[in-house]
Formats: structure tokens, C-alpha cells, sequence
């Protein structure tokens, strides 16, 4: 056998087991020679009829995964069992991410996301799923708006009285919840209820959620534009400010699958709104102090980028052996030229810096590094209206000097 040849098979399984496959993936479980696959795949799966080896999966699965890939790949017939459709949240992504399309072949199942949204009549294309599967609850923040329809991969049978509270605490217990556990087979049963009345603490290990989101009076949905209000962060007064945030990061132009470096991160604004823009972006966080890291990390599980990456210690000495990021924002320390010369460095090829200064030193600092490097520096100047006495008048907020530019 070559690595040509189809020597891998993803065979996607539902709840109706054997009698749901057809013949293309009965004919790969049949050949196999080595059978991979949870304990609950393989016991769908008869004996009779096939001689493949069956290996459970381990916890983590991610030795076995590279064995396969190692060990076995183009040398022995593999056939991978997975849930539903194994390209969605399913091991078919970590197995297939590095071979050549001619080495397998993946035989999906109608997905439990899919049926879900059968079940209920929601247009999948309208409907957001998300996995809790080995990821922080808090993820869910980020999509809370009222109407949205969420699908959510549970990762046990605690999860949906977990999704309960953390719905009501945030405004939005009046959203229904419609649980299906085993979906799709015989034993299939749904649980409908609204968050704030949810009284089931734990459902079937094997479950799904489906949550139509509703506000109550208190909630106050967030946009995803950048420029989100001053005091949606917790601070200690080091926050780049709305106007000027907004700005910086149309100037740092997130793009999906990106991530940024926020060097000198003081509350996190500006990560936390670069992660809220697409749920694939990514930012490390570098803050030099303890009680701003903890801080940061706080702002960003709250506000539904718990994946959030914080950094604690002084840069660029933090910086060793980092992927180069796509982006990066200099909120403090723009005078350091040791810091500068460390994130230019360190800075992709055709990334983007943004560099922001309020003190004389710092603006000099930026025009001398435009005049070396050139890209756009601009001052900007922002008033808000504030009461004097009795009337409103503008107070000014101290100006704010910014140099973008593109490493070529």
C-alpha cells in the first residue's frame, strides 16, 4: 500500500448505529484493519464479519491520532468511527488536516447539529453552533443577542443546567431551551424549558442543546463593531479609550484565523474587542503587572473571549519562543526601542503594527520610527459633551498621536 491510496477511512455513525450506515461505510468498517473509535461507536458496530483490530479511543486522543498518522499512515487500513458528520467538531479535522486528499476518504452522517435544526424547523444556515467540548462555558457570551438560535455540543450531562445559569445571570433567562438527548436513535427524548425555570441538574451524558435567545428587561446586548463602552471594562483607569479604540482597531484590520499581540494590554480592551470580531482570531495579551493580567482575564471571560491568552511578566523578555503573531498593538512603553525592535522582529511579513502615544516623548518616539519606517501617523483629538453647571460644554480628552504601519 502507498500513502497514494485511500488507507484511511472517517466513517460518520448516528444513534441508529449499523442498520444508518451505507454500503460505502459498512464495506470500510468490513476491510479495516485497524478499527478506531469511543467505546459507544464500536459497540454499534457487529462483530461478525469484520477482523479489524478495535481500538477504543484513549484520553487524550491525541497520541493515537498521531500514530495513525505516524505509524500506520499508507501501511495498514485504518477506519475511524465518529459522530455524525466527522468534519464538524469531529476527529475528521485533527486526522485529515495534513494529508493529501487521495489518502482517505470521509463518509459522513447526517450531523446532530443538522437534525436539531430539523427538529425545531430552524434554517441551519441562520443558526450558530457551538462546542463545549473540552472549552470554557463562557464562550457563549460573546452570542448573546435576542432572537439568535445557538446549538450547542454538550459536554456532559451537566452542561445544559450550566448553560441555564449562566443564561439567567446574564439577562437572559426568559431564552428557551430545548434539550434532545440521544438524538437520532430510539431512545431519543427532549426536555423544553426556559433558562431561569430550568430545574434538571443533570440530563443523558449524550445530549444536545438548542437555545432560542430572549432578553429580559436588565440585559443590555453588546454590538460586535469595535468601540464598545468605557465602562463594559473592569479598570484601573489604563484603558484605550472608546473613540480612540475603535479606531486602532480598524487601523489593526482583524482578519479571521489572525492574531494580534497587545503589548502593554493594561485592561485588555483592545484583545478582548480584536477576539469578539470573529470567533477564529486570537490574541496574547502581554502585562507586566499581576493585578492587570488578573484583571485581563477577567474582562475577557466575561465578555466572551475566555480563550483569551495573558501573559504575565515584562516584554519583549516574554516573547521567546512565540509563533510571530499577524498583528500588533503597542499601547505602553512606545519610547522603548528594545521593545520596538523586539515586536518589529517578531512582527509576520506583511503584518500590521499600530503604535499609540499621549505624552510628547512618545509622539516623538513614533515620528522618528515613521520617518525609518513610514506608514501612516496621525493625531487624533476627541471632545465629549460634560456638564458645566447647569449646561453642557465640551471637555476634551487628552490628544492621541498613532502610527499604523505595514512590514513589508
Amino acid at each position: 500500500m502507498t500513502v497514494a491510496e485511500r488507507w484511511l477511512s472517517i466513517v460518520g455513525i448516528g444513534e441508529d448505529g449499523w442498520d444508518g450506515l451505507n454500503g460505502e461505510a459498512k464495506r470500510a468498517v468490513e476491510f479495516a484493519e485497524l478499527l478506531y473509535g469511543g467505546a459507544r461507536h464500536l459497540a454499534l458496530v457487529p462483530t461478525a464479519g469484520s477482523s479489524a483490530t478495535r481500538i477504543p479511543w484513549p484520553s487524550p486522543m491525541n497520541p493515537a491520532v498521531q500514530q495513525i498518522l505516524t505509524e500506520y499512515r499508507g501501511k495498514r487500513r485504518v477506519t475511524v468511527l465518529a459522530s455524525g458528520d466527522p468534519m464538524l467538531h469531529g476527529v475528521g479535522v485533527p486526522l485529515t488536516r495534513d494529508l493529501v486528499a487521495t489518502e482517505f476518504r470521509v463518509i459522513p452522517q447526517v450531523s446532530a447539529f443538522s437534525l436539531a435544526c430539523a427538529r425545531l424547523g430552524w434554517p441551519v444556515a441562520e443558526t450558530i453552533l457551538i462546542t463545549l467540548v473540552n472549552r470554557p462555558v463562557e464562550q457563549l457570551l460573546r452570542h448573546l443577542y435576542p432572537g439568535r438560535r445557538l446549538v450547542i455540543f454538550s459536554e456532559d450531562g451537566s452542561t445544559p443546567a450550566t448553560v441555564a445559569r449562566l443564561l439567567t445571570e446574564s439577562g437572559y433567562g426568559s431564552s428557551k431551551i430545548d434539550v434532545f438527548e440521544n438524538l437520532g436513535g430510539s431512545a431519543e427524548r427532549n426536555i423544553r424549558e426556559l433558562a431561569s425555570c430550568w430545574l434538571s441538574e443533570r440530563c443523558g451524558k449524550l445530549n444536545l442543546m438548542a437555545v432560542l435567545c430572549a432578553s429580559d428587561t436588565k440585559a443590555t446586548p453588546l454590538a460586535l463593531a469595535p468601540g464598545l463602552p468605557d465602562d463594559t471594562f473592569d479598570t484601573d483607569g489604563q484603558l484605550t479609550k472608546r473613540e480612540v479604540r475603535a479606531v486602532t482597531l480598524a487601523r489593526l484590520a482583524p482578519l479571521p484565523n489572525q492574531t494580534l499581540w497587545d503589548v502593554g494590554a493594561g485592561t485588555g480592551s483592545i484583545g478582548i474587542e480584536w477576539m469578539r470580531l470573529h470567533s477564529s482570531c486570537s490574541c496574547i495579551a502581554f502585562e507586566a503587572r499581576e493585578d492587570r493580567a488578573a484583571r485581563i482575564r477577567e474582562n475577557a471571560s466575561r465578555l466572551g473571549v475566555p480563550n483569551l491568552t495573558v501573559i504575565q511578566g515584562t516584554a519583549p523578555a516574554t516573547f521567546a519562543g512565540l509563533r510571530s503573531p499577524d498583528a500588533i498593538f503597542i499601547g505602553g512603553g512606545v519610547g522603548n526601542d528594545d521593545l520596538f525592535d523586539a515586536c518589529w522582529a517578531k512582527l509576520s511579513s506583511g503584518g500590521r503594527l499600530v503604535a499609540n502615544a499621549v505624552t510628547l516623548q512618545g509622539e516623538a518616539s513614533l515620528i522618528a520610527r515613521h520617518t525609518l519606517y513610514g506608514g501612516d501617523l496621525m493625531r487624533m483629538a476627541v471632545s465629549r459633551a460634560d456638564l458645566i453647571g447647569r449646561f453642557y460644554g465640551w471637555r476634551p480628552m487628552m490628544p492621541i498621536t498613532q502610527w499604523t504601519v505595514t512590514k513589508s
